[in-house]
């Protein structure tokens, strides 16, 4: 998946990210756009986080097969897992973050730049043709926090989301 692209585009209120992601599917459902994936993270007043609507802990690094951190990571809510499936787990989220070179750190970074009463919709895509993509996304609005695209693909699609973008 090395022409896959990840984008984190933020919103000032909580609900309009969820929203967003509605249209986005429109636009994978019509092939305007290859969507590999999309998740929402919302940030609320009081600075609790949820990703999909799940609450969201700090990221723990079981790569280093920390005993503490394995406790910590069950003792915070995470599911019993047997060691053979947690096993796996981490196999296969290393493999997909090698595959398309997105690590926790892209997502950590994006939180920490989210402030209470917000959203971020995280979106995973594959190259298409930009045409309809610019036109399915035109006015709808947010702010690109953090891409691994190109400055001028990533300047291009926030001004397409700000409305000013080229006109189909």
């Amino acid at each position: 998946m090395k022409d896959a692209h990840l984008w984190a585009v933020g919103y000032d209120n909580t609900e309009r990210a969820e929203q967003i992601r509605a249209e986005i599917t429109k636009l994978g459902e019509r092939h305007s756009l290859v969507l590999l994936e999309t998740a929402v993270a919302v940030r609320y007043a009081d600075g609790s986080l949820t990703l999909d609507g799940v609450p969201r802990v700090a990221a723990l690094d079981f790569s280093r097969n920390s005993l503490a951190g394995l406790l910590a990571g069950l003792a915070l809510g995470a599911p019993p897992l047997t060691a053979a499936a947690a096993d796996s787990l981490v196999k296969s989220t290393r493999r997909f973050s090698a595959e398309v070179g997105i690590g926790e750190s892209f997502v950590a970074e994006v939180e920490a730049l989210m402030k209470p009463g917000s959203s971020v919709l995280f979106v995973l895509d594959q190259d298409a043709s930009m045409e309809p993509v610019l036109q399915g996304i035109r006015g709808l609005g947010g702010t690109v926090l953090r891409t691994n695209v190109d400055m001028d693909r990533a300047r291009l699609i926030q001004s397409t989301l700000a409305g000013r973008g080229p006109k189909g």
